[in-house]
């Protein structure tokens, strides 16, 4: 039996303003992913998520993958990705969590998923590791992939540095592709289940957009949400939505924005299309002539839309509609995929 539990909390980090300077921290990539814990005890393996749900039905080629390292005993501590071409897919990993089993197993076999490794807690012996400091247990974790873990599985080493210009050329050469810096203490054991000695840093940055349409708001009618546009090609394409106007603006607003219904507000892809995410709500937007700019602040940008909703910034009358490109977010596509050299 192995000598940590699967019901392991993992560490955590909490978020930080800035990359934190000094001889105590390494820093890594942010991963975009599911973080996992992967258990091996024999032929056995499970797949543990932060919140101790199992992953395994869900990533039969990661389970596969783990299967295939040269080593018995062991846990390792790491994000489950799926990558698509040259760049990372968080919609594609969304798709796993599906209930019918052979739905999965087509997903896994045509996007197959990787399991990026960032610590060892139980060495290739079956021996807990999780009491030393993180500069013992990182050189563990790349002996036991240099060791143990062969060239083309699903299974790869995640980068670290203490070395902040290799971090600023990260982030310079990826830009958003790239979800953030995690920052951890190398004097640390391994903090189960709290976030003391782990640091998140997400990159934050701002796009002007079209407000193609809008929605109002649950309880009454007045603006919700504006929902942002993008121009390639000369098409208007939906990317997202913002939601955080201040509340002394909305009622002016909302007479503002009724004035400029005209459909079809977004002239490529647009909001409320078919999708297993939908709900009856998400057609229920207003389009508008693309008249007006807003700034947003986003910190990801990927499958041509805000991973998440924005931060409303401020409105933009000097800009013109038209400038509102996919230009801005470009180096979004660069990806991050680069960075997993084996040791």
């Amino acid at each position: 039996m192995l000598p940590i539990p699967t019901s392991f909390a993992p560490m955590e980090a909490e978020s930080h303003g800035a990359i934190p300077h000094g001889a105590q921290w390494q820093y890594e990539p942010k991963w975009d992913g599911f973080r996992c814990l992967a258990f091996r005890d024999g032929k056995d393996v499970e797949l543990m998520s932060k919140a101790g749900k199992p992953l395994a039905r869900y990533f039969p080629d990661v389970v596969a993958a783990i299967r295939e390292v040269n080593a018995t005993r062991f846990v390792i501590d790491g994000e489950i990705v799926v990558p698509i071409g040259d760049a990372l897919s968080f919609d594609d990993l969304l798709m796993r969590i599906h209930p019918a089993q052979s739905r999965v197993e087509k997903l896994a076999a045509e996007t197959p998923a990787t399991l990026v490794v960032f610590d060892l807690l139980v060495d290739a012996e079956g021996t807990s590791v999780v009491n030393e400091p993180l500069e013992t247990r990182r050189a563990a974790l790349e002996e036991f992939v240099r060791e143990h873990v062969p060239p083309g599985i699903g299974v790869r080493l995640s980068p670290s540095t203490t070395d902040l210009q290799v971090v600023e050329g990260w982030l310079r050469s990826l830009g958003s592709g790239l979800d953030g810096i995690i920052a951890k203490r190398v004097d640390l054991p391994y903090q189960s289940g709290n976030r003391h000695g782990m640091l998140k840093i997400k990159q934050t940055r701002t796009a002007d957009c079209v407000v193609g349409g809008f929605r109002y708001g649950s309880k009454e009618r007045v603006v919700g949400s504006l929902l942002l546009g993008l121009y390639d090609d000369g098409l208007l394409h939906h990317v997202g939505f913002t939601s955080n106007i201040p509340r002394t603006e909305k009622a002016a607003l909302t007479k503002r924005l009724e004035q400029l219904i005209e459909p079809p507000g977004f002239t490529g892809r647009a909001p409320g299309g078919p999708s297993r995410w939908s709900t009856e709500r998400s057609g229920e937007w207003n389009p508008l002539a693309p008249t007006l700019v807003v700034e947003v602040a986003y910190d990801h940008f990927s499958g041509g839309r805000f991973r998440h909703g924005t931060s409303f910034h401020r409105w933009r009358p000097d800009k013109a509609p038209g400038q509102c490109t996919m230009a801005q977010v470009e180096r979004e596509s660069r990806s991050p995929l680069a960075l997993l050299q084996r040791p």
